[in-house]
């Protein structure tokens, strides 16, 4: 194993010396990733750093010190693709990578599968991969038993990293440029907050004043944020490895590494040469948890405080796997284990990294959660966060924010990481849902949707209908056909496509409880939201505005609803799983004159839409008020009565309907759904799901979706949501915006028609969101920014009978009739450019929701 640099200069050993009364940004943690935050903020011309780690240096104890160093960077994820092959790139700038290759194999036909969904994601990132039999798995791998495997997933780009030396490196390169001071063996005791935000860190050898903290110090990051008030969602755990030898077979190459790593996916491991042993990592045994307060001090450990003992029962059965692949090199009397440790990485809720400020505490950053293969890009992109206000990469998966507050609990954090654990190398549908820790949130709907057979998915908690199967007597009433492919079908059903033609021919109703709301009230609201929001806010009482929010540098960083309710008083409406990360936007641009208030007020309010041709009908038989077209235009709002039952009637659609947002207090909505209900019998009402409204009715709509079509590397020319009229007010974002204004864009958003579903074998295949866009010839398809084109939805837009899919194609291409292709699955399927920009396929000048 790499065990990093032995120099003994102040920057890997760090400075005896007192530490600095102040510091501009002291970051916490001296592994790769604190290592490289240090080195990005030098590179971005910050010159008052302290880097601190409680453990000696090059190797402070943490998991840097002991993970296995290897990087494969295909990922399904763009974001985590996006963050590992900058980190490649970064290790190979400072000479610390060593390309070898890597094969991931599949024992069953499942696995095949997803091999081939890997090569879409490969084709998607420009990562040059190959599906190969197990004869040439064997040629690669001469010691591997071609018998046990069916095929494999060949990345030549697979490579090993020193990532001890890299942060020697970063460290020396920051103190080279007079920007940063290093304490190792320095103990934080506390951090202390003022008025909302990081002041003062205490440690054994000193205080010092700061300005900002970053956490990098992985499994004991929700300590140290704890000292401060502040939540990481993560808890430590264990992964297994051991080292068998010494093999002679590896030993005769006298390298640290000569053959391709193997990942053997289908009983969750990998093997890998180390020198002279076969290193076996194992994330199949059961999910092994530890609090940051058990982990032993440095003195304590026996090798080092993330390398515990080693449990043998839990590895033995994995041992026999490995046993069945590589028995000519490990089944030998001279072959022992000689080195094995219940290693400690971090495991977070949804298994993603935890980047950016903490939510509760001003300054205090998080850089958590972090692997290897993702350090440097990882500090890349939190050091350009806390200079520019966004980084390069889109960080919305990985932002810390994206948490509700019953998500950053512990029970609810070991819950999720304890069935995410057996996840890391399994296979996992872009629709599957999580089973641990539910229920959390209910509607108040929530019987009446059980006795209609709802299947529920989640989102920030809310277990809300997808479907319902009471709806089945509509699949034979609009004759649908369920997809043939298991794949296509899983976490789906073909009761969505006759729920959305239930809507569009009468009247349906759904449950949006999910919502996350705010009200922005005080004197400075106005001011306030018109700094943040795109859209002019200084509209009349009751006006609903659309807009988007913007980062720094012009891309997205929210898309959502304000209505003015009052003079001083604006309710949000945004979705609800974003609303943790729009909550956390408001709230650090909150004026300190304590001119505006924000609250959340999402667990006080349940939402119903009412949308279809009848929604008119429903709706004037449960109110007194007048729901007429005259005295309640589209992009209004009114507060209207249910019965006893007082709404806030917001007329608008998500689905190109006809229909209302109808908000009301939690605890009545129950009598709101009955209401609804029993008038809406005679009209053809049926609930339906959020397939309907998030997949179906949305994308004949072509509305855009945060974290899918909107994202902080696009900007709203591209897009197609310019405003006819920008503003005058300033707001975040308006020199970018006004810059992406007066320039043709690089890319445009466009509607797609899949043309001909039928694979190689006849079978109809569905894709289902983010495979590559490529040239009917097979090339990759790229704007002028680098930008590849993918598939950001995908789903049927049952009105119009055909499949559809959205995507960004480079402007010369973005041409209406265009032929291109899309990859699923290893085949490519043909595709049309149907619509360029944002004028719907369906209704295309929105007289249904007008009427």
């Amino acid at each position: 194993m790499t065990t990093g640099s032995t120099t003994t200069s102040s920057t890997t050993t760090g400075s005896t010396s007192a530490l600095p009364e102040r510091a501009q940004v002291m970051v916490i943690g001296a592994g790769i990733v604190g290592n490289s935050v240090v080195h990005h903020l030098a590179q971005l011309g910050w010159r008052d750093l302290l880097l601190l780690d409680k453990g000696p240096l090059p190797d402070p104890g943490g998991s840097t010190g002991h993970a296995s160093n290897f990087i494969f960077p295909v990922d399904h994820s763009k974001e985590i693709t996006a963050l590992t092959v900058d980190s490649m790139r970064q290790y190979e700038k400072l000479n610390t990578l060593t390309t070898c290759g890597g094969i991931e194999v599949a024992r069953v036909p499942e696995r095949l599968q997803e091999l081939d969904r890997r090569m879409s994601s490969a084709a998607a990132w420009d990562i040059e991969a190959e599906l190969i039999s197990p004869a040439q798995v064997q040629d690669r791998v001469p010691f591997l038993d071609p018998t046990v495997i069916l095929g494999g997933f060949w990345t030549p780009s697979v490579a090993v990293v020193d990532p001890l030396r890299t942060g020697t490196l970063m460290r020396e390169l920051a103190v080279g440029q007079g920007a940063l001071r290093v304490s190792a063996n320095t103990e934080v005791l506390g951090i202390d907050v003022e008025h909302g935000r990081v002041r003062r860190v205490r440690t054994d050898r000193g205080d010092v004043e700061v300005e900002a903290v970053v956490l990098a110090c992985g499994v004991w990051s929700p300590a140290l944020a704890g000292m401060a008030g502040a939540t990481i969602p993560l808890t430590p755990a264990v992964h297994q490895m051991i080292d068998v030898g010494p093999i002679a077979e590896l030993e005769r190459t006298r390298q640290e590494i000569a053959f391709p790593i193997v990942r053997d996916m289908d009983p969750l491991m990998y093997e890998r040469q180390s020198g002279a042993d076969l290193e076996i990592g194992s994330y199949a045994h059961r999910p092994i948890l530890h609090d940051p307060a058990d982990i032993p001090s440095v003195a304590e450990a026996a090798l080092s405080p993330t390398q515990l003992p080693f449990t043998p029962d839990d590895f033995d059965p994995q041992m026999e796997r490995a046993l069945e692949l590589f028995g000519p090199v490990l089944d030998r009397p001279d072959a022992g284990v000689r080195h094995a440790i219940n290693g400690l990485l971090s495991l977070t809720p949804d298994g993603a990294p935890l980047l950016g400020e903490t939510v509760e505490v001003r300054g205090l950053w998080s850089a958590a959660a972090v692997w290897i293969k993702e350090g440097p890009g990882a500090g890349r992109a939190v050091a350009e966060w806390m200079t520019d206000g966004a980084p390069e990469i889109d960080t919305h998966h990985v932002d810390i924010a994206r948490f509700h507050p019953h998500e950053r609990t512990r029970a609810h954090v070991r819950a999720r990481a304890s069935e995410g654990f057996n996840k890391t190398y399994g296979i996992v549908h872009p629709r599957e849902q999580w089973n641990s820790d539910r229920p959390a949130r209910l509607s108040p709907f929530h019987t009446r949707e059980e006795a209609l057979g709802a299947r529920f998915f989640e989102v920030g908690g809310w277990e809300r209908p997808q479907w319902y199967e009471s709806n089945r007597d509509l699949v034979a009433t609009y004759g649908v056909s369920a997809r043939p492919h298991e794949w296509d079908a899983r976490w789906s059903s073909e009761i969505v496509e006759a729920e959305h033609r239930v809507m569009r021919d009468h009247v349906a109703m759904i449950d949006l409880t999910a919502f996350a709301e705010f009200d922005v009230t005080g004197p400075g609201a106005l001011g306030f939201l018109q700094h943040l929001c795109v859209a002019q806010m200084d509209r009349p009482i009751g006006r609903v505005m659309y807009t988007p929010l913007l980062a720094p540098n012009g891309g997205f960083r929210a898309d959502l609803t304000v209505v003015r309710l009052g003079e001083h008083h604006f309710r949000v409406v945004t979705g609800g799983a974003d609303g943790p990360r729009d909550h956390q936007w408001f709230a650090t641009h909150l004026p300190s004159d304590g001119s505006v208030v924000l609250q959340d007020v999402t667990s006080q309010v349940c939402t119903l839409g009412l949308w279809g041709p009848r929604a008119r009908d429903v709706l004037a038989a449960v109110t007194g008020d007048d729901v007429s077209d005259a005295a309640f235009g589209f992009g209004t709002a009114r507060r209207i009565s249910i019965g006893s039952v007082p709404v806030l009637a917001m007329r608008l659609s998500y689905v190109g309907e006809l229909g209302w947002e109808l908000h009301a207090p939690f605890e009545m909505g129950q009598r709101l759904w009955d209401a609804l209900a029993d008038a809406g019998g005679p009209h053809g009402l049926r609930p339906v799901g959020i397939g309907v409204y998030g997949t179906t009715g949305r994308i004949e709509k072509g509305y855009r979706l945060v974290g899918h079509e909107l994202d902080q590397e696009h900007d709203p020319v591209e897009a197609g949501l310019a405003l006819p009229r920008c503003k005058e007010a300033d707001f975040v974002g308006r020199i970018a915006y006004m810059e992406a204004r007066a320039c043709e864009p690089a890319a445009r958003l466009c509607t797609l028609i899949v043309d001909d579903h039928a694979a190689a074998d006849g079978t109809l295949r569905y894709p289902q969101g983010g495979e590559p866009v490529l040239t009917r010839s097979g090339e990759r398809v790229v704007d002028r920014r680098g930008r590849v084109s993918r598939v950001t939805s995908a789903g049927p837009g049952p009105s119009l009978g055909r499949y559809l899919l959205m995507a960004f194609l480079p402007t010369p291409v973005a041409v209406e009739g265009a032929a291109l292709a899309v990859q699923y699955m290893g085949e490519r399927y043909p595709v049309t450019v149907a619509r360029v920009g944002r004028t719907p396929l369906f209704d295309p000048d929105d007289t249904r929701m007008r009427g």
